[in-house]
């Protein structure tokens, strides 16, 4: 970042100002005004002594034009000072909401979901906080965030498109962002979500490969092909097996099985089954059009109308057969995989490490405070995205380095304090002594303490 202020017209402070704004979310997510008075009174970082929230939104606007190229950066520092294997990139999404009534009028945007420039085509026309699936169940409140994560947990990009962008779109944008950076041979790995055959193909452009989840339920020939072949599971850990399974497809697929979990959706759907059968019991004696009523509200009960059942005469019963189904796809998944050489073992311990990227949105979320934004204008809905992702990097980085969690990371630093002394002779600001667990903490991440006396001014 420093380097890219050589030969502008910018406050030159501005790196600062990100690091704080990073770390004032890492440490006490605030608005942009709460955050100056943060970096101001409540923490010391040298030359922000006084810095002003408008400060902090220039340094916003810097970030989201530079961003391509600190990204780059990021990724190749990353991977060369922490040696992590990057042949597995993990691919998510994830929504935040605005609290606002209205969605964004819409306007021309480019492939990449930006508002197209002057003389730019627009290929299609969407606002950018516009209505579409939720992760957090509020479809009232409008946005789309994918992250990039190594197999370590470390996020390497992020990106940000309209609430109703497709998924095709998204893969297309990403495939199209790390090819650009010249880098060898990358298998993806994503969710059930983007198992379409379209996404499938643009992931394989330019020499790559996947690892995708199936829906089981879905009822395809490939899913109902893998699920009819026989062969005996090979156990990778305890509480995950696996078999790979052929079924004449260009694809390979490997089905897992973890028996903890099937033991679970045994005892859920058991209890299911429960609720269900009381629910319809003496329904008939009910009339035709009561039962249709209470056939209307149990939707409303989650899971209890996947087993449900109406006879030709009207009447409600449990669905036996559907049970037969399920049982059979308990604690199972199937994953489809595009690489002729890695092993089962290794797409199925590739997979679970989705969770990786799942655990960043959980961070994002809950530490971070991604959302709800309150920001009006999209570019900065953009910058302060970008925060969230620098300053989970530093919280994985930290926590990959030294081998702690954050909690404890962010306890034992909160610790640390710079206490100002004044009198006739003037005033010294001065570091309180480390405790061992923090000398521990600076040695592990091999960062210099801070020295005892920050500052010194003497009266005249």
């Amino acid at each position: 970042m420093r380097g890219q202020l050589a030969g502008r017209k910018l406050d030159p402070r501005a790196e600062r100002v990100l690091f704080a704004l990073a770390a004032n979310r890492a440490l006490a997510a605030s608005s942009k005004l709460a955050a100056a008075g943060w970096i101001t009174s409540d923490v010391h970082i040298a030359g922000l002594e006084e810095i002003s929230d408008e400060a902090c939104y220039r340094a916003m606007d810097w970030l989201l034009r530079i961003e391509p190229k600190v990204a780059e950066q990021v990724y190749f520092q990353v991977t060369d000072l922490l040696n992590l294997e990057v042949d597995l990139l993990f691919f998510d999404t994830t929504s935040t909401y605005f609290e606002l009534g209205e969605p964004d009028e819409p306007a021309g945007r480019d492939e990449r979901g930006n508002v197209a420039g002057p003389g730019e085509e627009a290929v299609k026309e969407a606002g950018f906080r516009a209505y579409g699936k939720s992760r957090d169940s509020r479809d009232d409140l409008p946005q789309v965030v994918g992250m990039a994560v190594t197999r370590d947990g470390i996020p390497v990009r992020v990106w940000s498109w309209p609430g109703s962008t497709a998924d095709s779109d998204l893969i297309r944008q990403v495939r199209d962002d790390m090819r650009a950076w010249s880098l060898s041979r990358i298998v993806w790995v994503a969710g059930r979500g983007f198992s379409s055959g379209e996404n499938r193909r643009a992931l394989m452009r330019g020499a790559g490969g996947y690892i995708i989840g199936e829906k089981l339920r879905s009822g395809s020939a490939d899913v109902r092909a893998a699920l009819s072949r026989q062969g005996r599971y090979a156990t990778v850990k305890d509480n995950l097996q696996v078999k790979e399974v052929n079924i004449g497809s260009d694809d390979r697929f490997v089905l897992c099985y973890n028996p903890a979990q099937a033991e679970r959706d045994a005892a859920i759907r058991a209890e299911l089954i429960t609720q269900l059968e009381e629910a319809i019991k003496d329904t008939g004696k009910l009339s035709k059009t009561g039962r249709a009523r209470l056939e209307g509200v149990l939707p409303a009960r989650k899971g209890l109308k996947r087993f449900l059942r109406t006879t030709p005469g009207g009447l409600l019963r449990v669905d036996r057969k559907k049970i037969t189904t399920e049982a059979n796809l308990d604690g199972k998944y199937l994953l489809r995989c595009s690489d002729p050489h890695l092993s089962a073992e290794d797409i199925a311990l590739g997979y679970k490490q989705l969770l990786q990227v799942e655990r960043g949105w959980r961070d994002m979320k809950q530490i971070l405070d991604l959302r709800p934004a309150c920001h009006r204008r999209e570019d900065r809905i953009r910058a302060r995205i970008l925060l969230c992702w620098l300053a989970l990097l530093l919280i994985r980085v930290a926590e990959n380095t030294s081998g702690w969690t954050w909690q404890r990371i962010r306890a034992e630093a909160s610790r640390l304090h710079a206490v100002t002394f004044t009198g006739p002779a003037g005033a010294f600001r001065q570091a309180t002594e480390l405790t061992k667990p923090q000398r521990d903490l600076f040695t592990a991440l091999e960062i210099d303490p801070p020295r005892r006396i920050q500052e010194l001014a003497a009266t005249r």
